[in-house]
């Protein structure tokens, strides 16, 4: 049944669409927050923790640096394939709807 733009605005399938992609991206926006304002905060509120060595020559501060770096790629990549999967899936069928 083809509708036309407005009419899938005000769907509730657009609304369902559009709550799923704000809801998917503030919570990794917040995990990304709370991680590296924590690794920020850590540095700046006890630089003795990240001063413990590890190994010879590196310490604590390094490898935490790098996991918030990994972190920040895995939630990117977590996003992708959310959006390549299920989003993109929800939006293609929503502009089928509409006619041409």
């Amino acid at each position: 049944m083809a509708r036309n733009a407005k009419d899938v605005l005000r769907s509730p399938a657009f609304a369902a669409l559009v709550r799923s992609k704000w809801t998917v991206s503030i919570v990794l926006t917040i995990a990304l927050f709370v991680v590296y304002y924590g690794f920020i905060l850590l540095i700046a509120f006890d630089k003795a923790a990240l001063a413990q060595k590890v190994g010879q020559a590196t310490t604590l501060a390094i490898p935490l640096g790098v996991g918030v770096i990994v972190l920040a790629w895995v939630l990117t990549a977590l996003y992708v394939v959310w959006a390549n999967g299920s989003h993109d899936a929800q939006v293609k069928k929503l502009r089928d709807e509409v006619k041409s």
